[in-house]
């Protein structure tokens, strides 16, 4: 985490509807790490106020520590790469947690619960002090990695300031891989699949078998209806990942428009082997 960025136990306090001593209770509990500031203060990263929520929640179903450590070890294992988290969603069914980010559900282990909601509410409340981060971050003298790393704790809060910081990173080293991605799928995610294309192709030049970057790229080039070069782009992410499932799947759906039945039945056969079980 950039030194100075976060959230602070007040802040986390406000936010979540707990005291900054129970805060602080979690972090010594081992359920949620946080980051010391310059003063040794608590700083906190979005991805930790979505685990503290969790935390939260668990611990007032009288869920035991160590269960609640396993849950949010799995979950903040499982939580989205490469893509906002306020897309996701969280809750419980019957005895599990189970979450949701737009594309596949899965259920850590946790106790009998009770509980629901959308990060994107969470990233909403969290908006206004994500912003205050992002103004006083343009007064200091920060490394390409520093932006990227403010970029993404940015995004589900505060996504048009997410796109400065990428910016300014690429502004300071225009081969970032991750910078380029990110700011590519925010791009994208606008409309602007021409730009999210060119950056995903920069990403490319300086790491040929960055498996997100290609796998972005064919989303990006089959939204412009450019279907072989799409499909292109997703076997070059297989080859770098094979076992990337949203890669075989794509590519499935592109054989078979493109009249490849074979192929078209060998990537998707190859996905559901990958998916079985996980709720996919």
């Amino acid at each position: 985490m950039v030194a100075g960025a976060g959230y602070s136990a007040k802040d986390v306090a406000r936010l979540l509807d707990l005291s900054p001593s129970q805060v602080r209770s979690l972090v010594r509990d081992g359920l949620v790490e946080g980051k010391r500031g310059a003063r040794g203060e608590y700083r906190f990263s979005f991805q930790d106020l979505v685990l503290l929520r969790v935390a939260r929640e668990l611990r007032g179903a009288r869920v035991k520590p160590r269960r609640i450590r396993r849950a949010l070890s799995a979950l903040r294992d499982r939580l989205p790469v490469g893509r906002s988290l306020s897309a996701v969603k969280i809750g419980a069914e019957g005895d599990k947690v189970v979450v949701h980010d737009g594309t596949r559900r899965w259920n850590p282990e946790s106790g009998q619960l009770h509980f629901s909601f959308d990060v994107k509410d969470l990233a909403r409340d969290a908006a206004p002090l994500a912003r205050a981060q992002a103004r006083a971050a343009r007064d200091r003298e920060l490394s390409a990695e520093d932006w990227y790393e403010l970029g993404c704790d940015l995004e589900a809060p505060a996504p048009a300031e997410a796109r400065e910081a990428y910016a300014r990173a690429l502004a300071l080293d225009p081969a970032h891989v991750e910078a380029n991605v990110n700011l590519g799928r925010l791009l994208h995610e606008e409309g602007d699949a021409k730009g999210a294309e060119a950056r995903y192709r920069t990403a490319l030049s300086a790491r040929p078998e960055d498996a997100t970057a290609a796998f972005n790229l064919g989303v990006a080039l089959e939204d412009q209806g450019r279907l072989e070069e799409a499909l292109d782009a997703y076997e070059r992410a297989i080859a770098a990942d094979p076992r990337s499932a949203d890669a075989h799947y794509n590519a499935a759906g592109l054989c078979e428009r493109l009249g490849r039945r074979e192929s078209a039945l060998r990537h998707l056969r190859t996905y559901r082997e990958m998916t079985q079980g996980t709720g996919a």
